[in-house]
């Protein structure tokens, strides 16, 4: 349920903001002290015969479900917002006062930042460069053999992150029928060759990668544009 503070209440009634509001389904916190022509003109303005502040410091008609239920919804506001980065969050967030204005911005700020370090972690490609693994290497981690093995050789690789080279060539036996004269590579062998990328990935994180074989179970949301 939504709240407001009563001092709030007569400007968004005037303004129209809180036509389809109700004392039965929103939260008035009273944040001073009100005197009883205040709450018989406000009685009037919400068309209810009486209102009274209850011991909890909110208006009648309503019981709070929990007694910090004002804190509760402050807190779920703030989950909401920040999904909005896209991404799940592992941290501790201390919010004082949150809004949600202030949230989408400190959303926007996390994935701006999120955006920025993914731009700077991909590695600078330089073919003249010592790759961290060539294809004879890449051989002993992977079963795939040719025509499916579809990596030439890794130029990154760490506990996290790994990027690796195809090197395409109109020798590419696919190239025969898709298509002749305008050669794509299917979208399906991109697909085959970034699960490929992954095993060396995945095999990176065992001392024996020879005596494993690597699958690919399903994909999700693939799109080819």
């Amino acid at each position: 349920r939504t709240f407001c503070f009563l001092h709030e209440l007569e400007y968004l009634y005037k303004s129209n903001l809180i036509k389809g509001g109700d004392l039965s389904n929103a939260i008035v916190v009273v944040d001073r002290v009100v005197s009883e022509d205040e709450l018989d003109e406000l009685a009037a303005m919400l068309g209810k015969p009486k209102v009274s502040v209850k011991k909890e410091g909110i208006l009648n008609n309503v019981d709070l479900r929990h007694k910090n239920e004002p804190a509760r919804h402050k807190l779920l506001d703030l989950v909401g917002d920040l999904a909005l980065v896209g991404r799940p969050l592992k941290g501790q967030i201390l919010a004082a006062r949150p809004g949600h204005a202030a949230n989408v911005a400190f959303a926007k700020r996390i994935k701006k930042k999120m955006l920025e370090d993914r731009t700077s972690a991909v590695p600078v490609y330089d073919p003249a460069r010592e790759p961290v693994m060539d294809i004879n290497r890449i051989m002993q981690v992977l079963p795939h053999r040719y025509p499916f093995l579809l990596l030439d050789k890794v130029i990154h690789l760490d506990s996290q992150m790994v990027t690796a080279v195809k090197n395409i060539t109109m020798n590419e036996p696919f190239f025969q029928g898709h298509f002749p004269g305008n050669p794509v590579m299917p979208g399906v062998l991109q697909i085959e060759a970034m699960a490929q990328t992954g095993g060396i990935l995945v095999m990176n994180t065992v001392p024996d990668p020879e005596n494993y074989w690597q699958y690919f179970l399903g994909i999700e949301n693939a799109r080819f544009r």
